[in-house]
């Protein structure tokens, strides 16, 4: 059973999908002397040094937990932890969920987040790489709206990023997560996965 687990982390390592990280950028204004003003100073609302800052939250860990890639067989934490198969996750903790598709999610799956204290503000639900029906998010939200907490029924992918960026802004927020049964990769893909395990300058 451990030598299965460690090949199929291993297999997931190989094949993993990295979120392009979440990059707010605050941009300061210069200040503005031109002729009359000469010795005035003229600026926007935002006054600062000059300088662009950028921070990439879904590598802060200060900012609590967050999703930095995933793949068919499960996640990978800003804390560098491997979770196998579908999850939920919270600021400061993660649990397995017990569900295998979204066909699965139902009352009693989703009985945990209405007796969470504090209260939920929001909770993202990501289905894997299909689409919500309107069938499926109408059942959720339904049940849901009887505990009045807010819900989003998203793909995998986007459920990551709205879940990463909503922490980052302290808010009370929840995500299950279901992995995808497939992937569709790009060059930045290859190029991040490559990068991570320092792989960059190796030939087949």
């Amino acid at each position: 059973m451990i030598a299965r687990t460690l090949r199929t982390a291993a297999q997931w390592s190989s094949n993993l999908r990295l979120l392009h990280p979440i990059v707010p950028i605050t941009t300061t204004t210069k200040q503005l002397i031109t002729g009359s003003n000469a010795g005035v100073r003229l600026s926007k609302a935002y006054e600062g040094d000059g300088k662009t800052k950028v921070s990439i939250f879904n590598t802060q860990t200060d900012l609590g937990l967050m999703i930095t890639g995933y793949s068919q067989y499960g996640f990978r934490l800003n804390n560098d932890m491997v979770l196998i198969g579908p999850i939920t996750v919270f600021p400061r903790s993660v649990l397995s969920w017990n569900v295998n598709t979204f066909e699965d999610i139902n009352e009693q799956s989703l009985s945990l987040f209405p007796i969470l204290d504090p209260k939920l503000d929001v909770l993202i639900i990501g289905i894997g790489d299909q689409s919500p029906t309107p069938a499926l998010s109408k059942r959720i939200i339904e049940f849901m709206k009887k505990y009045k907490i807010n819900v989003e029924v998203l793909r995998t992918e986007q459920a990551c990023a709205t879940f990463n960026f909503l922490n980052a802004e302290s808010r009370m927020v929840a995500c299950a997560l279901i992995p995808p049964l497939h992937l569709s990769y790009n060059e930045n893909d290859i190029l991040q996965t490559k990068l991570k395990h320092q792989q960059l300058y190796e030939t087949d």
